[in-house]
């Protein structure tokens, strides 16, 4: 059993997986209260589908780019669970749990989520054997500069805001991908650590750390 774990900034997850199957799943919107919010939240996960922390043999955890102090609450909790329990931890870059969901495409695909202050954690992503797989590292950009840098036909998907999905619209090489499939799912998460722990393909948790993108000033608080 699973548990995955996802705070990379306000927008935050939570799933529990096994054998191919969501055993359970809840996405919320916090106000910088993770700290706070996330311990309860999982204990009452675990409680509707009617499991107990010893029921969960290995920990996914979302590890960035994201917010600074969200990732690190995230992360923390994930390690103490792993380190409490002696069982394995594997981390999943953000982006991927949003590259990953979406359908297979000759295009390029642009991968955002937000980064504090107006701007976004931006990744490029081509399609190799109908996998999505990076292409570049992320970079923290300003809406405007992700509109612009959309030079060809290109899929964009993101957490946008309507004024920032109008922005991005926009510029008619930018294919945006619906509201729906442009958030987050914890299931998918879960999905991507559960094929890695299969595999034997774990992390260690003592070196595991969180992906910050450097910028000018900082992404968050």
């Amino acid at each position: 059993m699973l548990l995955a774990v996802d705070t990379s900034n306000e927008c935050m997850g939570l799933a529990i997986y096994y054998g191919e199957q969501v055993r359970g799943e809840r996405a919320w919107r916090s106000s910088q209260h993770h700290t706070i919010e996330l311990a309860p939240a999982i204990q009452d996960l675990l409680a509707c589908c009617n499991l107990i922390m010893e029921d969960i043999t290995a920990v996914g955890v979302a590890i960035g780019p994201g917010s600074f102090t969200s990732l690190r609450v995230g992360l923390a909790l994930a390690k103490g669970i792993v380190f409490a329990r002696n069982i394995p931890l594997i981390g999943i870059p953000t982006l991927d749990i949003l590259a990953r969901a979406q359908a297979e495409s000759n295009l390029p695909l642009a991968v955002a989520i937000q980064a504090g202050r107006g701007r976004f954690a931006l990744g490029w992503y081509k399609n190799v054997e109908g996998v999505w797989q990076a292409d570049g590292l992320a970079r923290v950009v300003s809406a405007e500069a992700l509109k612009d840098e959309v030079a060809s036909p290109s899929l964009v998907c993101g957490e946008f805001t309507g004024e920032v999905r109008q922005k991005i619209s926009e510029n008619k090489n930018a294919q945006l991908i619906s509201l729906e499939d442009s958030q987050r799912k914890p299931a998918m998460l879960a999905k991507l650590a559960w094929a890695r722990f299969q595999n034997g393909n774990v992390d260690d948790a003592a070196s595991l750390a969180p992906i910050y993108l450097h910028t000018a000033a900082p992404i968050d608080s």
